[in-house]
């Protein structure tokens, strides 16, 4: 069975606390459901604000999916994990395969 690729971009502020949690809970969420389909890029707006700004990131840390269309962005350190799931679309997707794999 074909699986969607995803492609997401976590915007984050340095090192801190916040940064460091979101980054450990998403690759978390994303080892744990999404092996091997997705690439994600972690991105300082401390190092590039020019990208942040490109992609109207307004706090820290967010994430956003890019890819599969729509674009979907969530702020925060990530704890919640269904909501993360839910607010990237992703655990629509998960329900629907695991049924049809039924």
């Amino acid at each position: 069975m074909f699986k969607k690729a995803y492609i997401l971009k976590l915007y984050v502020a340095g090192n801190t606390s916040n940064s460091v949690r979101a980054l450990k809970t998403l690759k978390n969420i994303l080892e744990e459901d999404f092996q091997g389909v997705y690439a994600l890029k972690v991105i300082d707006v401390l190092k590039n604000p020019q990208l942040a700004e490109e992609d109207k990131i307004l706090a820290t840390p967010t994430l956003s999916k890019v890819l599969p269309p729509p674009v979907r962005k969530i702020i925060g350190d990530l704890s919640d994990r269904e909501k993360v799931l839910i607010g990237l679309d992703l655990l629509y997707e998960e329900i629907r395969d695991r049924d049809s794999d039924l």
